[in-house]
């Protein structure tokens, strides 16, 4: 594949990813009803939380810069059985979460948009239907696909800017902006407010959190194409961090400017798409709808980059011979340049996780909390390793934590304690059987593997690839001169 990637390709990665947009249009309705308006303020600190996270990804993908993110860390840090199972879950995360984004699209916005009644019917098919199209942009092009991100973030970019002013600016000259709704419970009750809860029940702020887990995800999709980024151990940490810092400043700012204006909507709390009501409400049907049209391309880009990311991982895994089909899936389309065959595979998994939570009416939330307990699980067990065999790293060759290594890993653990801690509640009851089964599944084939094959089947090669890829990063061709390249 070529190597062909620049920083702002890559920090348009990480940002179309990771997407406020599409987080905060599908999670923000589940906030008010067991948090209130207050909730919004757990988002600086899950920005804080998920920022320690990021650097600690930094610092790995400054050192060991292959595809497969988590899966090529931890399979050297630790070793290729742990390596392995981190790799199985990161699949399993994006194989549900480009399905919880890309819905998003068909049961909130569109309704809106077009003025329907969304069913779980038209939002199964309308889901399918932009998966689809997301593979096909996948399998045609790596070079295309950045195209459209890139345009897409920056649509992303100047559309949330323009709506948060425009929704502070309106809504402060119509008289539309109530400022004291922002620190309201609405109906969830004081008493006990800020307790983490008892038992399999979380506390109302505790669940708030979820708003910024669910959101701030995915930034590491960037590591994720480190083959195809030129000078990755510099350029891939700097896009990773940036990219957290600025959607987590811009989120901030658009739930401020989206609660106070709910605060005098009759309606928002009890509405299936509170954000788009309360846009529509301020700014009018016209401008509503087109800053409405902004956020579906926004949320578009985002289930594109994850489609790119699961695509990636998958014919990671392959290319070692770790994954069911691996002869299939490690293959380079001659003509593309691109790994044809996983990102087909990529589009069925994702179109039967559709059909099995797409029957269920309260399916959106199934599947945003499914798609934050599972990268929770993978940044939980990344800092956790790297914590104990950091020492063990090769040397840096463009980040490092230096002196506050130890505290932003004391920091990081704290946060993914306390945020694993929330998906003891019973209403994730779905999402953990869903790790569960695809854990076990992961399980069963590994086994198989190491039975046919011995624990030989699962020896990593040693960091000379490292060095390789890294050396690559300077010496390779790009653009089309790069293009048959086959590693």
């Amino acid at each position: 594949m070529a190597r062909e990637l620049g920083w702002y390709a890559s920090f348009s990665v990480a940002f179309g990813f990771v997407s406020i947009a599409t987080g905060i249009f599908t999670t923000y309705g589940a906030v008010l009803a067991t948090s209130g308006p207050r909730g919004i303020w757990a988002w600086p600190i899950s920005v804080i939380g998920q920022l320690s996270i990021a650097l600690v990804f930094g610092a790995l993908a400054a050192r060991i810069p292959i595809s497969g993110y988590s899966y090529q860390w931890v399979s050297r840090l630790v070793g290729p059985i742990w390596g392995w199972i981190m790799g199985w879950i990161s699949f399993a995360f994006l194989g549900v979460v480009v399905v919880a984004v890309d819905y998003t699209i068909a049961s909130t916005i569109l309704p809106e948009l077009f003025q329907y009644v969304g069913t779980t019917q038209n939002a199964w098919v309308i889901t399918a239907g932009v998966m689809l199209l997301q593979s096909l942009l996948v399998a045609a092009s790596t070079r295309s696909t950045h195209r459209v991100n890139n345009a897409a973030v920056t649509a992303q970019l100047i559309g949330m800017i323009t709506l948060t002013v425009l929704l502070l600016a309106v809504g402060f000259f119509t008289g539309k902006l109530d400022f004291a709704h922002l620190f309201e419970t609405g109906t969830v009750p004081e008493s006990g407010y800020y307790g983490l809860g008892g038992g399999t029940q979380a506390g109302p702020f505790a669940l708030a959190f979820l708003l910024g887990a669910f959101t701030i995800v995915g930034f590491e999709s960037a590591a994720n194409l480190a083959e195809e980024t030129k000078d990755p151990a510099r350029v891939i940490p700097k896009a990773m961090v940036q990219a957290v810092i600025s959607l987590g400043v811009l989120g901030l700012l658009f739930l401020v400017a989206i609660t106070a204006a709910a605060g005098r909507i009759d309606g928002v709390a009890e509405s299936a798409t509170p954000v788009a009501t309360v846009i529509t409400a301020v700014l009018g049907s016209v401008v509503g709808k087109i800053l409405l049209v902004l956020v579906v391309v926004s949320i578009f880009s985002c289930g594109l980059v994850i489609t790119l990311s699961g695509t990636r991982l998958v014919y990671a895994m392959s290319r070692d011979e770790r994954f069911p089909g691996w002869r299939l899936l490690k293959r380079i389309h001659p003509r593309t340049a691109t790994p044809l065959n996983a990102t087909l595979f990529m589009m069925v998994i994702a179109q039967i996780i559709l059909a099995v939570f797409s029957r269920s009416t309260d399916a959106l939330f199934q599947l945003f909390s499914a798609a934050t307990l599972l990268p929770a699980v993978i940044y939980a067990g990344t800092v956790a390793m790297y914590a104990v065999k950091r020492h063990s790293l090769p040397p840096s060759r463009g980040f490092s934590l230096g002196r506050w290594e130890v505290p932003v890993l004391v920091l990081a653990a704290i946060w993914l304690v306390y945020e694993l801690l929330i998906f003891r509640d019973a209403s994730f009851q779905g999402p953990w059987i869903y790790v569960l089964v695809l854990c076990g599944i992961g399980g069963l084939y590994l086994a198989v593997l190491i039975a046919r094959r011995g624990r030989a089947a699962l020896t990593m090669p040693d960091m000379a690839d490292v060095d390789r890829a890294l050396d690559s990063a300077t010496t390779a061709p790009s653009g089309t001169e790069a293009e048959g390249t086959v590693r």
